[in-house]
């Protein structure tokens, strides 16, 4: 049974404790319960506020906080169509009064103020004879713990609170990071001990996320962001990442296909609970549990299709608010031709899905028509492919355009019309650039802005959605998954020194072997969770319709210019030694790019690159660059903010994000007083 479809009123009544104002309106206005505090003093109230705490695994992927928090600004998505300039481009928007910091902070210090009731009440007055004493108060500590985490990772050192409010509160100082990171390790430790390792309740938090996030934890304290003080820490902590990053990875194992995360069918079914995946966010089409957002990933990244003749929005395509665009950084670090996540990962196909409106072949541009191309007829029907994405090399001359001002209808193949609606990363004669500077950008979609055109993640694309124009997603989200525990290990033999590098490789070839085709595999075909509208009572939830946006077709073998194949490329993925890692080809401009030239340079940048292509887009690498302090040079490198003059990443600042101005404004000195001008700025981060 799925957790959200126990306790439905719990997340109502433990939501009364704390939560972001948001959640405040949703919960007045729907309130239905007229318990107070007092009911978590009994058995069944501390099972309903654990319960309804797990509301905040979901908060992440809710609404534009989470685009911007953890998605944005970074190199492998720079400003979409829906550019949001603060925290894309660093422009001077992002600042204290930015009002969706204020939501992040309230939301996770009132999940804070419930685990802190949760590991008060539990031995006080839960059955110590339960089968579920242990469970409950290692949830309080996993969710104290995870609340922390989440605050420090964006603002550094934080107010450290561990027991529930009596009255109003104002007086809070900041614990340095170094307290924060030691309070957030043995909170999941406590967990770790506590928690099961099995529940018959998909979505419950087992041993095995403690542990993952123990290992996260430890490989955060003993990374570059904590240099400042961490010295003491670091053999201990790589140990532990090892220790509990190999045992994620045993009660876990990796899906035998990289697909297999991705093949969104419909909700709750066996997708959704692969052996994989360690803990996530539990979504589902039962409406109540919604809250008032369900999961809204699927809007941030889909590029803009609704606006190309024959093309019309449908629930199978997705709403494109498009808040993200591709950089070029991401498509270059993928081996296009070997590694099947990168078209595992993206969409490059859409379908016809209204035959009657799509575009014709026109009498002027007959010197350019295919063969069986007549004047007037449409150049695609419904159910055919209208939209394709050329992810090709600077060195393929086939496509040129018409000269008619780099149309996606006047791409040229061989000197003859695509059909289709036709996007191009290179053509003839247009050398390899990162697309950085507006004057040197390549191909027929780079030009555009705002970017509404790219290709795009496929990971959160739902079909099941209750309408085209719904925001609310009913897939669950993934929060941790054993590949990142192969990663962490990894990195944790990396960063141990060249001696242990060979270790690194192996766990590294855990996924590299996975990431490669399979004998036999096709190549051609890229279903992804769009697919579900075939599952949908709704269908495509547009009327007299002759397609459907979603296909799973995509243009492998166009874009790479090879023939078809069914060989296997797992040997070529796999890394047969150290020196694999400094000579791979794919890497060698992300070596040039960030100046990568010792050994340890180069280890260090191919796992973050490696963390790329197997975690893009699921909301790891913001922290990923900031913990490392690598986002500057990345950012500088690979995102074309840097050269748009609407802001500019400053490693003096925007390693942390500002303190919310209301919290400031609404705390008080030891003795009641308001805090003065210089006293809030005293507790402000550096340079806001």
């Amino acid at each position: 049974m799925k957790l959200n479809k126990v306790y439905i009123a719990a997340l109502l009544v433990a939501g009364t404790v704390g939560m972001s104002s948001c959640k405040e309106d949703f919960l007045d206005e729907n309130q239905i319960t007229k318990h107070d505090t007092e009911y978590f003093k009994t058995q069944e109230g501390i099972d309903a506020l654990v319960t309804g705490a797990y509301q905040t695994l979901k908060f992440r992927y809710e609404y534009q906080w989470a685009y911007k928090m953890w998605h944005m600004g970074i190199d492998e998505f720079t400003g979409g169509n829906n550019d949001m300039a603060d925290y894309n481009h660093y422009s001077s928007a992002l600042n204290s009064s930015q009002g969706d910091l204020a939501t992040v902070w309230n939301t996770y210090y009132g999940l804070i103020e419930q685990s802190n009731i949760i590991i008060q009440n539990v031995p006080v007055y839960y059955n110590k004879s339960n089968a579920n004493y242990n469970t409950r108060l290692g949830e309080g500590y996993f969710l104290r713990a995870y609340g922390y985490f989440e605050l420090v990772k964006l603002f550094g050192g934080v107010p450290i609170k561990l027991s529930p409010s009596v009255g109003v509160e104002t007086y809070f100082t900041r614990a340095s990071e170094e307290d924060c990171y030691k309070q957030i390790i043995s909170d999941f430790e406590q967990a770790y001990n506590l928690l099961p390792t099995s529940s018959n309740q998909t979505g419950r938090i087992l041993k095995s996320a403690a542990a993952h996030f123990l290992a996260k934890a430890h490989l955060f304290r003993a990374s570059e962001g904590c240099d400042n003080w961490n010295s003491s820490y670091k053999a201990a902590d790589l140990d532990a990442v090892i220790k509990y990053g190999k045992e994620v990875i045993a009660a876990h194992p990796l899906c035998g296909n990289f697909l297999d995360l991705w093949n969104y069918t419909k909700p709750n079914d066996a997708n959704e609970s692969v052996s994989e995946v360690v803990l996530a966010a539990q979504f589902s089409d039962n409406s109540d549990s919604w809250g008032r957002f369900g999961n809204q990933m699927s809007l941030c990244y889909p590029s803009v299709y609704q606006n190309l003749s024959g093309c019309v929005r449908d629930i199978s395509g997705g709403r494109e608010f498009c808040y993200v665009s591709a950089t070029e950084y991401a498509m270059e670090v993928f081996d296009r031709v070997n590694d099947s996540r990168f078209w595992k990962s993206f969409i490059t196909c859409y379908g016809c899905n209204k035959g009657s409106a799509a575009p014709k072949w026109d009498a002027s541009d007959a010197a350019y028509f295919p063969e069986g191309a007549v004047a007037g007829d449409t150049r695609f029907k419904g159910g055919e492919i209208g939209i394709k994405y050329i992810v090709n090399n600077p060195e393929d001359t086939r496509f040129t355009d018409a000269g008619t001002g780099r149309s996606d209808l006047a791409v040229l193949k061989d000197g003859k019309l695509e059909n289709t609606h036709t996007f191009i990363r290179y053509y003839a004669n247009e050398s390899f650039n990162w697309n950085v500077k507006k004057e040197e950008r390549t191909g027929n979609y780079y030009t555009l802005y705002p970017h509404n055109r790219s290709v795009a993640l496929s990971k959160y694309r739902d079909g099941s959605r209750n309408g085209y124009n719904s925001q609310f997603g009913c897939r669950d989200a993934i929060t941790a998954r054993s590949a990142e525990d192969v990663l962490m290990v990894a990195e944790a033999y990396i960063r141990k020194g060249e001696s242990e590098y060979g270790n690194a490789i192996t766990y590294l070839n855990m996924l590299r072997d996975r990431a490669g085709y399979a004998a036999g595999e096709d190549r051609s075909k890229s279903p992804d969770g769009g697919q579900a509208y075939l599952n949908n009572p709704l269908g495509t939830g547009v009327a007299n319709l002759d397609g459907a946006i979603y296909t799973d077709a995509n243009t492998y073998y166009e874009s790479n210019n090879i023939a078809v194949t069914t060989a296997e490329t797992k040997s070529v993925m796999h890394l047969n030694s150290v020196a694999d890692v400094y000579n791979m080809p794919n890497e060698q401009r992300i070596y040039k790019a960030l100046n990568c030239t010792t050994n340890a340079q180069k280890m260090m940048c191919f796992l973050l690159d490696e963390r790329s292509r197997e975690l893009i887009g699921e909301g790891h690498r913001y922290e990923d660059l900031v913990r490392t302090r690598t986002l500057d040079a990345r950012w500088h490198a690979f995102n074309d903010g840097a050269g748009q003059g609407i802001g500019n990443f400053d490693p003096a600042k925007h390693y942390y994000r500002p303190i919310p101005q209301s919290f400031l404004n609404d705390i008080t000195n030891e003795d009641g007083s308001s805090l003065t001008a210089e006293q809030k700025q005293a507790m402000q981060n550096p340079g806001y």
